[in-house]
């Protein structure tokens, strides 16, 4: 393995083993919240620990076992690193962590009886389930069309995401405008990044492949070409256009997603929303 591939792969796996460690503490620090928290907030942190659980631990595993989706790459020759394998894991462990925050939003607006965040809870689980769709799509065919249109999905949902903290932002109280001023800028960043590098790099692709004449594969023929073919590549130049998004990916939404186990329960005080710790 080339010195640069091992280095970003020891990197992703450190990180992974200190989210794991984040997790494992999240479960008592939760446990002491226990008299301190309403029932209902207390359950639905308790969910959101189970949700964070399979974002974590999903994610420990792809940094694990990298796999490059469309070109059938990984760094170790096993079914383990299969990408029917890795998608798998991946579609289990995006949908709690869209899951988590459909939730907490689904919370915040209903405290502060914000139409646009009610709807947009509704809405982004189903969107997220349909970019799975076509993300798997584009991973049995080869045809980055369908990443396209999963990631265009997800930037979608994160920017609804942050017009839902803006129209919660008049009714906040002082207290908790730090919390939306920080998902806000969070969430703009990344829908800055999907609009100006990711989504415009999958349809470079798809231009290239389409320029070339590439022949793309049947869903079925897919499906047994990601169950039984993987290709083991050691060499940086293979692996550099994903390390960007994998770095980010496996460590600040990881992070995000523990973040919201011990998300403050939100109160309404007259006319305006605060928090309570």
């Amino acid at each position: 393995m080339s010195t640069d591939l091992f280095t970003w792969w020891l990197l992703l796996c450190t990180v992974s083993a200190i989210n794991i460690v984040g997790l494992s503490l999240s479960v008592p620090a939760l446990k002491r919240r226990h008299h301190t928290l309403p029932a209902e907030v207390y359950a639905s942190r308790r969910l959101q620990l189970m949700l964070s659980a399979g974002y974590v631990l999903g994610c420990a595993y792809r940094s694990a076992l990298p796999v490059y989706d469309v070109q059938r790459l990984c760094l170790f020759d096993s079914w383990m690193s299969s990408v029917i394998v890795g998608r798998t894991v991946a579609t289990i462990a995006e949908m709690c962590f869209v899951i988590q925050w459909a939730l907490l939003l689904r919370e915040v607006a209903g405290v502060a009886d914000s139409k646009v965040g009610r709807a947009t809870a509704r809405a982004i689980v189903p969107m997220i389930l349909v970019a799975e769709v076509f993300s798997w799509y584009s991973v049995l065919t080869t045809s980055n069309i369908g990443h396209v249109v999963e990631e265009s999905l997800w930037g979608i949902s994160v920017a609804l995401l942050v017009v839902s903290l803006a129209t919660i932002w008049p009714r906040a109280s002082s207290r908790l405008r730090p919390h939306l001023f920080v998902c806000g800028i969070i969430g703009a960043a990344y829908v800055g990044f999907m609009f100006t590098v990711d989504v415009p790099m999958y349809w470079s692709r798809w231009v290239l492949d389409e320029a070339s004449g590439r022949l793309y594969m049947s869903v079925l023929q897919g499906l047994v070409d990601a169950s039984g073919r993987w290709v083991v590549s050691h060499q940086w130049q293979d692996w550099k256009s994903e390390v960007v998004w994998m770095s980010l990916y496996f460590s600040v939404a990881v992070w995000l997603s523990i973040a919201l186990i011990h998300a403050p329960f939100f109160v309404r005080r007259q006319t305006t929303v605060d928090l309570c710790d």
